[in-house]
């Protein structure tokens, strides 16, 4: 941690103490999450390589993409969505609470990042109306810290969501794909890099990730990976 960051954490420290956003304790290394439950958050440890799904053993596709591989190229999710984890998501994605996003995004920087970084970051964009009733986009939230420490750029203005969709919460893989046809498309004055990633907080069927790919596949990017804050598992359908 740079000295400006160290004296600026100390000061806040002091003026007001960090505390624990799960357990109310004490927080620890300039966060609202003290060091048990930063520990508690579970990871994604071993993993399919091409979509994050959590597996026993690492590996580089699993038995649903070796049947159907998806259009991205690579995924990443460090965590799984799981307790404690699930709780600070809900808390920041629908009850406007902006201090469990930084303590989410704080704790994604902690994680090793992917090896091979994209030109530029492109979060899942929500529709306006959306972005009206809860006044920001999480992945934008989630994005911005990951962008600077990296010093990757992050557009919010390119990937563009032109139709209101319903909530995908509740359905199923197939109803996830219908639901997203022909809801994003791409700003044609700004020019893209053959890599990107697409950011996302929470990773479910793919869906969402899926069709943002075929638009910028479409478009020439010759690499999109999906980087998501945490994994589900797959949903019984």
């Amino acid at each position: 941690m740079d000295a400006p960051i160290r004296w600026l954490c100390a000061l806040h420290g002091w003026l007001l103490p960090w505390r624990c956003l799960l357990c109310g304790d004490a927080g620890a290394d300039g966060m609202d999450l003290c060091a048990e439950c930063a520990a508690e958050l579970p990871r994604n440890t071993h993993r399919c390589r091409r979509c994050a799904l959590p597996l026993p053993i690492s590996a580089s596709q699993c038995g649903r993409c070796q049947r159907k591989p998806p259009p991205w190229d690579t995924a990443w999710a460090p965590f799984r969505y799981a307790w404690p984890l699930d709780r600070l998501e809900t808390r920041f994605k629908f009850h406007r609470d902006l201090a469990a996003g930084r303590a989410l995004a704080a704790m994604w920087l902690r994680e090793p990042p992917p090896l091979d970084m994209p030109a530029l970051i492109l979060p899942v964009p929500l529709h306006r109306r959306r972005l009206r009733q809860r006044g920001y986009n999480q992945t934008v939230e989630l994005a911005r810290p990951l962008a600077r420490a990296w010093d990757v750029p992050c557009r919010h203005d390119l990937l563009q969501r032109t139709r209101h969709t319903d909530a995908q919460t509740g359905l199923d893989a197939v109803a996830r794909r219908r639901n997203l046809r022909h809801a994003f498309v791409l700003n044609p004055a700004i020019a893209l890099p053959p890599h990107v990633a697409v950011l996302d907080d929470v990773f479910t069927t793919g869906a969402t990730l899926a069709e943002c790919t075929r638009v910028l596949k479409r478009a020439g990017v010759a690499r999109v990976d999906v980087w998501a804050l945490a994994r589900a598992p797959i949903p019984h359908q």
